[in-house]
């Protein structure tokens, strides 16, 4: 509940702050447009994608100009086929133009979060391997990005430095090892979830020594993950992390982890293509 408070929250400050820096003190050529001029427009998507970000545009276009009427045809999470119109608004044409660079910027931009994330999921069919998010998220756009991963079927990991611990390599050796940091781990809070990353076989014995919750398998061989299964027999959750792409997450998931971890799917994201058309109708 917590997260999804703070989402609505992310969501209204995030649409001010887009509006914001588009607008400025004011859309200039709109005002070429007769302010009584009423239009309706479509939305469609030049490519395959998974849409995400209806929660954002409503948020535009309610901040704009409330007159403005917008009618989904698809969801958060559905898949758009090529030249699928997924949106249609009606309203005053200035209204409709002015939101339109930003509406289509965040609909890109989570929808390709969230296509990115359907891939690899596709590709971890029947697995029952957890495909994770990082904080390897676009400045400003953490919740948003993490809501996307979810839309695509992913899960996240965490949301920030606060919600979970993650001990890396950094933190091991400032606290004097992973048995320090796990017991002072404990001694800040016995509920939250204390994961630490290991680089090799002999770091995992420590973590699991030290009863770590959740292991971070950073950058391990096929027949190291193989063997850090075995080695650990259901102690800890085991997360794989490194050298993931289209070509290793199947064979990664097969070793038997319980869930991939992967930056790409927040950081190396390629916008999807959208366009908004409008079409002119009588003033009202």
């Amino acid at each position: 509940m917590r997260y999804y408070t703070a989402l609505a929250e992310d969501i209204r400050s995030g649409v001010a702050h887009l509006l914001a820096e588009d607008l400025g003190p004011g859309d200039i050529t709109a005002d070429l447009i007769p302010e009584q001029q009423w239009a309706s427009a479509r939305v469609i998507t030049r490519e395959h994608c998974v849409l995400c970000g209806v929660a954002w545009v409503d948020e535009i276009y309610r901040r704009l100009d409330n007159s403005v009427t917008l009618s989904w045809q698809a969801a958060d999470g559905d898949r758009l086929t090529p030249g699928q119109c997924f949106l249609t608004l009606e309203g005053p044409a200035r209204s409709l133009l002015t939101g339109e660079r930003a509406a289509l910027n965040v609909l890109q931009t989570l929808s390709a979060t969230a296509t990115a994330t359907r891939r690899y999921v596709d590709l971890l069919e029947g697995t029952g391997v957890r495909l994770l998010d990082t904080r390897k998220t676009l400045p400003n756009l953490r919740l948003a990005q993490k809501y996307a991963v979810t839309c695509g079927g992913g899960h996240n990991h965490r949301i920030g430095l606060w919600d979970a611990f993650l001990i890396k390599e950094n933190h091991i050796a400032a606290c004097g090892g992973i048995a320090a940091a796990v017991r002072q781990a404990r001694r800040l809070s016995s509920e939250l979830d204390v994961e630490v990353e290991v680089e090799n076989l002999d770091e995992l014995e420590q973590a699991l020594a030290a009863e770590a919750d959740t292991i971070m398998l950073d950058n391990f061989s096929l027949d190291a993950l193989r063997e850090a299964v075995a080695r650990t027999g259901g102690r800890a959750v085991l997360e794989a992390s490194g050298n993931v792409d289209d070509t290793t997450l199947r064979a990664i998931a097969e070793t038997g982890v319980d869930g991939i971890s992967s930056g790409a799917l927040t950081k190396n994201i390629k916008a999807v293509d959208l366009s908004m058309r409008l079409v002119e109708q009588e003033a009202p």
